[in-house]
């Protein structure tokens, strides 16, 4: 059994994920892949039915505003929407892992909405209940990457920021499961410099690479 297996068969687990969009889509689509049940959850119950509907293997739908069925919750909604999504749900996250894919880039594609000395991620964590846990996750990727997987010889890596150690470690076993490499940048407040990642990316396909059929990674050499 190799490494990836092990992690499978330890943390199989229900994967809540708020949001019908292209990212909660990719990741519902590998969470199913590798054998974890996916409850999907929206505003919209008939965006989260037929999101569900197109994961399939068992995918449910959840009561927006109720408390989440899976320990690990994928925010999986636009940024200027995250924070009353959190508001809401208020006390209904107490406990629970809040997975922060968020970005927060203003309309001009070179700024932040949130404050200069703080993240999305912080601002999330700023209003979630006290035993709550934010992981940044998944920000750096495109939605169609991540749903088309890595490929031989280019893994997809998934830079994660939080806190908290055990809760950096469960979403690193979720990463591993899906067949992705977890890097862990350190404490919170990197998640400032992941989401600078998103500047650059958009900077990049200006500029260079013309495209967004690309990842951020790393190269580990000798």
């Amino acid at each position: 059994m190799n490494t990836t297996q092990r992690v499978k068969r330890l943390y199989m687990s229900t994967i809540s994920i708020i949001g019908s969009g292209g990212m909660a889509a990719a990741i519902g689509g590998l969470s199913v892949k590798a054998g974890h049940t996916v409850e999907v959850i929206s505003r919209d119950t008939v965006k989260a039915r037929a999101l569900a509907e197109q994961i399939g293997q068992g995918a449910t739908t959840g009561s927006f505003r109720a408390v989440p069925a899976g320990d690990i919750v994928i925010l999986a909604v636009p940024y200027l929407a995250v924070l009353d999504v959190v508001k809401q749900y208020s006390e209904a996250l107490a406990g629970k892992i809040l997975v922060d894919i968020t970005n927060p880039v203003a309309t001009d594609y070179t700024s932040f909405v949130t404050p200069d000395d703080s993240s999305g991620a912080q601002e999330i964590a700023s209003i979630a209940p006290a035993d709550a846990q934010v992981v940044k996750a998944f920000n750096t990727l495109f939605s169609h990457v991540l749903a088309a997987g890595p490929t031989e010889g280019h893994p997809l890596d998934v830079f994660i920021a939080g806190d908290n150690g055990q809760a950096k470690t469960r979403v690193s076993a979720f990463i591993e499961s899906l067949g992705l490499r977890p890097m862990d940048t350190g404490p919170l407040f990197m998640a400032r410099t992941l989401e600078h990642a998103c500047l650059l990316s958009l900077g990049l396909i200006t500029h260079s690479i013309k495209h967004s059929k690309f990842s951020i990674g790393v190269s580990l050499l000798g």
